[in-house]
């Protein structure tokens, strides 16, 4: 049924669109701007489920690809199609666009349909992202994809909106040029600018060594990596309840999954040069930033740091992988690290994203979001307090929640490799516990703090839908993740086996 539409191009160009209507429209009442951008996200949702639903676990070819000649001179192409790894980001996507619209429902007032048309002309951008085979198709939806979060954070933002645009927007355009320059030196070796050719150019060692650097830049900052990090922070303190959910729920995710399309099947011998790097700076983004996660006063800046963290599982799970086969012969433990890491993505997408909508929660009744404002929320918020605690039980590991089944299998296939490694990965259930229990005990229980707190009003149906749906995806995929591994599982046997056979 659904084999003849262009899904993919509707996905992208759907929610593109439907920006620019509620752009034309305004804020002009009563069919204004929220429910027009809720009916996009709707029906973008529904385009995105027969992907899953017609999706073939079976093989790990691209599936539902289309193609169209762009620019002809340079054979670059209009070249869509998703695999295992790609789908469920898009999906993910799909949902949390859903949630932002909502939670911007009732606390945006300023410059609606400009707030509501940045976001869904986002998603359009990042769908593009997600299912571009072609490199410079890639390219521009990677680039485009920083103007609308340029302009939610800049516009919608806090006191130093201004300074933490720029720092985010330097970061990672600077990092993206050298991306640009590894791209364009692949197209002259492989004819085309073909992302699945590129898998098969041979290249010698020098050569993959720079080009994955080149990717590296632009993959650790969108991450991010220690060191490159200093701009999440920042730029989630100051972006509006929504923009941290982007940002930490989807676009966080796009460095990631850089690592999978292009860095491992295109420099597999560098990558496993240089794994020793990537494994470093992921066991210090786990470890150290969960201290650093501590020492936060900021409720946004604490789940900023934990992103952090829980992300350099991600860049673990996929470097590890070069360990555990020289240390057994066998992509077997490697399969369950990589498979470990892209569940983690998954997860994360929806634990921090409640994250912050609860913070935001907060923030619209009091207008803060220091925790030493805060204290015995759970007596006047009682439900908003059960799901806040719920969400920093999946966020520390929880067993029974998704937040644990990622991180699980990492540190199991860890072990396969070395001890160290697993043990120093392992201490971020210990601090993950420590940064965020400590935040709800001090935020949630005790005694009132003040007036303030003690005229807390608990969740309205919007919010407790919001919160409720993020809950029940958690615990779906904390007791049952096999929808999420079946559907990636073929796509990275083969990844693993190509990587496998050395360019060299």
């Amino acid at each position: 049924m659904f084999a003849d539409l262009p899904l993919l191009s509707l996905l992208i160009w759907v929610p593109i669109f439907g920006g620019l209507i509620v752009l034309a429209v305004g804020d002009k009442d009563p069919w204004g701007a929220r429910p027009i951008a809720l009916t996009v996200t709707v029906l973008t949702f529904l385009l995105s489920m027969p992907l899953y639903t017609g999706f073939d676990t079976g093989t790990a070819s691209m599936q539902f690809t289309e193609t169209t000649n762009w620019i002809e001179a340079f054979d670059i192409r209009y070249a869509l199609g998703v695999d295992g790894i790609s789908m469920p980001l898009i999906i993910l996507t799909s949902v949390i666009m859903i949630i932002i619209v909502l939670a911007g429902w009732k606390v945006i007032t300023h410059r609606v349909s400009q707030y509501m048309a940045a976001f869904l002309i986002m998603q359009g951008l990042i769908n593009g992202v997600f299912a571009s085979l072609d490199a410079i198709l890639f390219y521009v939806y990677w680039e485009a994809m920083l103007i609308p979060m340029f302009l939610i954070i800049g516009i919608w933002g806090g006191p130093n909106r201004v300074y933490a645009t720029i720092k985010f927007f330097l970061y990672t355009f600077l990092g993206s040029v050298f991306m640009l320059v590894a791209l364009i030196y692949l197209y002259f070796q492989a004819g085309s600018f073909d992302i699945l050719a590129f898998h098969a150019v041979q290249l010698s060692l020098q050569e993959q060594i720079l080009i994955f650097i080149a990717f590296l830049l632009a993959f650790a900052v969108k991450v991010p990596m220690w060191p490159v990090h200093t701009w999440l922070p920042d730029a989630h303190v100051e972006a509006p309840t929504g923009g941290s959910v982007i940002l930490a729920a989807i676009m966080l995710k796009v460095g990631g999954y850089g690592f999978l399309r292009f860095s491992l099947p295109i420099t597999p011998d560098a990558s496993h040069e240089l794994d020793w790097l990537i494994i470093g700076m992921s066991l210090i983004a786990i470890a150290y930033i969960g201290f650093v996660a501590l020492a936060q006063q900021d409720m946004k800046k604490l789940i900023a740091y934990s992103s952090i963290a829980h992300m350099g599982f991600v860049t673990l799970g996929f470097f590890i992988s070069f360990s555990i086969f020289a240390s057994t012969g066998s992509y077997e433990g490697s399969a369950l690290a990589m498979e470990g890491g892209m569940v983690q993505m998954i997860s994360h997408g929806f634990i921090s994203a409640a994250m912050f909508l609860c913070v935001g929660v907060m923030y619209d009744r009091m207008h803060s979001r220091m925790i030493n404002d805060y204290g015995g929320v759970v007596n006047t918020m009682p439900i908003f307090a059960a799901f806040m605690v719920f969400f920093a039980m999946a966020n520390a590991g929880l067993p029974g929640t998704s937040g644990f089944v990622g991180e699980f299998m990492v540190i199991l296939a860890s072990f396969k490799a070395n001890f160290w490694i697993a043990f120093v990965a392992a201490t971020t259930l210990i601090l993950g516990a420590a940064y965020t229990l400590w935040m709800v005990k001090r935020v949630l229980f005790g005694e009132v703090a003040n007036d303030k707190v003690a005229a807390l009003t608990d969740l309205d149906g919007r919010e407790f839908f919001i919160l409720g749906t993020l809950a029940f995806a958690v615990l779906l995929f904390g007791v049952w993740p096999d929808p999420l591994v079946d559907v990636m599982h073929v796509t990275i046997d083969n990844l693993l086996q190509h990587i496998a056979q050395s360019k060299l």
